[in-house]
């Protein structure tokens, strides 16, 4: 049996009454009815008080059974057995188990889906219009499509900027990545706003056939992103030197002469982090994850900088910590950013959590503490840095103006500093863009 959740918050008594027996505010209850969904941790109260069974609480699009609605070709899974219909594109085939959120950014899909710290996900774009500038091969931030499937509301339209070479779809089908049209997912993001970020399993079966049961097992049988490390299954696997700056119009990817060396270690790195580093006048040598101190400081940089990666940072930290601790020994400037951000607090001897709903998008303010002045970044990351467990010393220096959540931390005395969010953008806004001369003024100081 399934009711609205109208249905279910008149048979409670109407919303004050919702309200106080499961003790959220009405607003709470509003979003309920407006998102058409209520989390599941809910639930049990609710079924006590009204009989209605759990089937009752799935959202609108959340059908079960395994018969396809008529024009649907695939299926997005959720480990309580939710099924979201829609119109398959890219690559047929089955995603891995993935933990599904959403990303507010309104372009930049290409590079999105290649940013590594997306290992481990399904997208859902929170823009309907995905896919109308199509795709090429120099918007990419890594060689592979790190998310392991995409879904968006509209089906993608034939490509409109002058530096498409194919459409998404054929894009995807390159990759190897499922996607998914058709789906409400302004629902959808409700759902995992308001219940957290669910286990998923995309579906585009070549043959029109779902075990939808058989989806829902395997993604409820995947552990999640909490104390895995994903850093170094997307890592780089030897060293390398990186060449060319950011892309400028008529001059391509292009860098000045190089007056510093900076060693990158790639938790993940993008592209667009490593090109940043060359234009702002850098000498980048990249190492991989598990590269160790010794090896860091062979190379006689005048900085290390740790990126972004994906997976648990408490997980990564086992590997890593030990590193950037002997970095920081032999006095060398350190510059860390999302995944690095968090590995850095962990050198200096914090903790970090896992957020609710993560913040990814091209869209989100933070405030520089020093200075009050508010940018707009790009994000994405799943965890955060514990602000309590900070030692003396340790200064924050961002905020997230979303949920106060941490953005950033210095340490003076050793040289080095961090952010949560992503100066390099790509895609995103270049506010912060200002960091990269930060860290290279810093690698200049006797």
């Amino acid at each position: 049996m399934q009711i609205s959740i109208a249905d279910l918050i008149d048979r409670l008594g109407g919303p004050d009454a919702a309200a106080a027996l499961t003790g959220v505010s009405t607003e709470a209850v509003r979003k309920w009815r407006s998102g058409n969904a209520i989390p599941s941790r809910h639930w049990a109260a609710i079924m006590a008080a009204t009989g209605v069974p759990m089937e009752a609480f799935l959202p609108a699009g959340g059908e079960t059974g395994d018969a396809a609605p008529p024009g649907a070709t695939a299926a997005l899974v959720l480990a309580d057995g939710s099924v979201f219909w829609g119109r398959g594109f890219g690559a047929h085939g089955v995603s891995l188990p993935a933990e599904l959120c959403f990303c507010t950014g309104m372009t930049g899909y290409q590079e999105t889906l290649t940013d590594p710290s997306f290992a481990g996900q399904i997208i859902t774009f929170t823009f309907p219009h995905i896919g109308n500038v199509g795709a090429n091969m120099e918007d990419v931030e890594a060689d592979f499509c790190a998310a392991r499937g995409l879904v968006v509301k509209e089906d993608a339209t034939a490509p409109s900027n002058y530096r498409a070479t194919m459409g998404l779809d054929a894009w995807l089908k390159r990759m190897g990545v499922p996607g998914i049209a058709g789906v409400d997912t302004r629902a959808l993001t409700l759902r995992i706003r308001d219940s957290g970020a669910p286990n998923a399993v995309l579906a585009f079966p070549p043959d029109g056939r779902f075990d939808v049961s058989a989806l829902a097992a395997a993604a409820g049988a995947w552990p999640g992103l909490d104390g895995m490390d994903l850093a170094a299954a997307v890592s780089c696997t030897q060293s390398y030197e990186w060449t060319g700056g950011t892309w400028g119009w008529g001059t391509g990817f292009s860098a000045p002469a190089a007056t510093r060396t900076v060693v990158a270690v790639d938790y993940g790195a993008k592209r667009n982090i490593l090109r940043s580093l060359a234009s702002a006048g850098c000498r980048v040598v990249v190492v991989p994850a598990t590269a160790d101190a010794e090896t860091i400081l062979r190379h006689r940089p005048d900085g290390v900088f740790l990126s972004n990666g994906p997976g648990d940072p408490a997980a990564t930290a086992a590997y890593a910590v030990p590193a950037i601790q002997g970095v920081m020994a032999a006095g060398v400037p350190i510059f860390g950013i999302c995944l690095g951000h968090q590995l850095l607090a962990h050198a200096l001897g914090a903790r970090t959590y896992k957020l609710a709903r993560g913040h990814r998008g091209a869209n989100q303010p933070v405030q520089d503490l020093a200075s009050g002045r508010v940018e707009i970044t790009s994000q994405n990351h799943g965890f955060a840095v514990d602000e309590a467990s900070l030692p003396a010393g340790v200064a924050v220096t961002h905020v997230s103006l979303f949920d106060g959540s941490n953005e950033g931390i210095a340490c003076p005395e050793k040289r080095v500093f961090s952010v949560q969010y992503h100066p390099e953008a790509s895609p995103g806004p270049s506010d912060s863009g200002h960091l990269f001369t930060r860290f290279v003024g810093m690698m200049g100081e006797i």
